[in-house]
């Protein structure tokens, strides 16, 4: 963390940047650590990360990229039965955002604009007055993430940029999720509506990978995709009046804290 503090808190730091967030930087670090020789460096990880490796699947391990986008063994998450459910779709730290006149403005961290977000000004205003939840993924975290609703999706963007940290020292100071590479689909929800689901890359995050990217239908808890090495962001937003998040999150949120959540578990509720 104080590295973090250090590039993005002092002017030397600013200036290193640059090279760091530049995406050829990352796709460079994806390569190495999708050799198998990058398989040295997946005990330290999970030392230093305390990772509880049961959860896991690992019989098909070739790399540290491998390890890093690792499956889960059979019953390890369940999505909630209940339809009406709005659920996590990816283990992490969810923060959610109302979003007013267009803008989203984040305790203690930087504003932004859907419209910025999405690069699109016309699907941007449909979401005024309502929820930007944003999931935050530590590198410890299950980096696979589902569709938080089934439905039928648009032909996917991607926006290009470069890759900053997504770690609360960086968001403090730069308008991360709106400088990032990402992409994101529009989603007509079964339970809620018109939604966007976004994925967010950063700093060393080599590749954002969906299995679908063309128009097409979707299933509720169905993988979406998963990201290669770094922290990463599911970001979803819907409309207003689409759904009533749980209380606990709605406190924390106000507080600018972060609420632990796991992929399938629900956070909120359509509402009635």
């Amino acid at each position: 963390m104080g590295a973090v503090r250090f590039l993005y808190g002092s002017a030397l730091g600013r200036a290193l940047l640059k090279p760091l967030t530049a995406r050829s930087v990352s796709r460079f670090c994806g390569k190495l650590l999708d050799t198998g020789a990058s398989k040295v460096l997946i005990p330290l990880f999970i030392r230093k990360a305390g990772i509880d490796t049961d959860d896991y699947d690992l019989s098909d391990i070739k790399s540290f990229n491998d390890f890093f986008r690792r499956p889960l063994k059979p019953g390890r998450r369940s999505v909630d039965p209940d339809p009406a459910a709005l659920v996590a779709p990816c283990d992490g730290l969810l923060t959610a955002y109302a979003i007013t006149e267009g803008t989203v403005l984040p305790v203690k961290q930087s504003s932004y604009t859907v419209a910025s977000l999405l690069r699109d000004e016309a699907l941007a205003e449909e979401f005024d007055g309502g929820l930007c939840l944003v999931y935050r993924l530590c590198v410890d975290n299950f980096h696979r993430y589902c569709w938080f609703d089934g439905g039928v999706k648009s032909e996917s963007a991607f926006i290009p940029g470069v890759l900053h940290t997504v770690r609360p020292a960086a968001l403090a100071k730069v308008p991360v999720f709106v400088e990032n590479c990402r992409e994101y689909c529009a989603v007509d929800t079964v339970s809620f509506g018109k939604a966007v689901q976004m994925e967010v890359g950063a700093m060393l995050v080599g590749r954002i990978e969906n299995h679908l990217t063309g128009p097409g239908p979707v299933s509720r808890g169905e993988e979406k995709g998963w990201f290669s090495y770094g922290g990463s962001t599911v970001i979803v937003l819907l409309k207003k009046n689409a759904a009533v998040l749980r209380e606990d999150v709605i406190k924390a949120s106000a507080r600018g804290e972060e609420t632990p959540v796991r992929m399938g578990e629900a956070v909120g509720r359509k509402r009635q």
